[in-house]
């Protein structure tokens, strides 16, 4: 079943097209990839699904809504979170206080609840924090919850990222480069990471990734993207013979060959 459905999606600025006319649907329980080469189109794209950007042309549905045009934090509520290419951190919050910062859409006590210090908000505040420390726990930076954020090595900043999204309590979770600067190890443990978001919290999961082997490794479905345009879709084999894909990586001259 859809979960996402992106129809006809484009977006200029000034003369320039950053995405044509581009269409992707993403059933629900899949791990999908978008890739293409530097200046594709793809963080763009991940904007507009998450309303940094509104779409000059095009429909998106989340599930049963149309969400083309709402604010980003309406659109967190309704369950799509994600990561960024450059990490985002509150570097001088503490590792739990960024995964409680991502729970803000789903607290519910009323503001004069916190003004009059009532009881509620201390149990809430209780709730917030235990459950914090599961997802925490569930990436494994648990132990290093007091830290600041911007002590943590590369690697636990970006699982703490992907922490914080899980505060959100989402229903697809879109990671923008989630391996990028990492060494083979801390890329091997991310790779087992995103195969649980799917597998252990039944996670839809959309990648923006340059790791080619990691992309054919986990992609149930990829789209590949260029100067904005869709140009092939499929599963890892379809994508690692097509003739636009290789074009558009590595020339006309290896196409050709190929």
């Amino acid at each position: 079943m859809a979960l996402l459905e992106a129809n006809n999606i484009t977006k200029t600025f000034g003369g320039l097209t950053a995405v044509n006319d581009v269409t992707l649907t993403i059933d629900e329980g899949r791990i999908v990839s978008v890739i293409g080469p530097n200046g594709a189109g793809k963080t763009t794209f991940f904007n507009i699904l998450t309303g940094i950007y509104k779409p000059d042309k095009g429909t998106i549905t989340f599930g049963d809504k149309p969400i083309a045009g709402l604010k980003s934090n309406d659109i967190a509520a309704l369950g799509m979170r994600r990561t960024f290419q450059n990490i985002r951190l509150f570097n001088n919050m503490t590792v739990l206080e960024n995964v409680l910062v991502g729970m803000h859409t789903h607290l519910r006590v009323p503001f004069w609840h916190i003004i009059f210090k009532l009881p509620t908000v201390q149990r809430e505040e209780r709730k917030a924090r235990e459950r914090a420390r599961e997802h925490l726990n569930y990436v494994g930076l648990d132990d290093k919850r007091e830290e600041l954020a911007k002590n943590l090595p590369y690697g636990d900043q970006r699982r703490l990222e992907i922490a914080r999204a899980l505060a959100g309590e989402p229903r697809l979770i879109l990671l923008d480069e989630p391996t990028a600067g990492m060494n083979p190890n801390e890329t091997a443990a991310a790779t087992t990471l995103i195969r649980r978001l799917r597998d252990d919290l039944q996670l839809t999961v959309v990648l923006i990734e340059h790791d080619m082997r990691l992309v054919m490794a986990i992609s149930e479905r990829i789209t590949v993207l260029d100067y904005g345009t869709k140009i092939a879709e499929g599963d890892a084999h379809t994508i690692r013979t097509n003739p636009r894909v290789i074009e558009a990586y590595l020339g006309k001259g290896a196409a050709d060959a190929a």
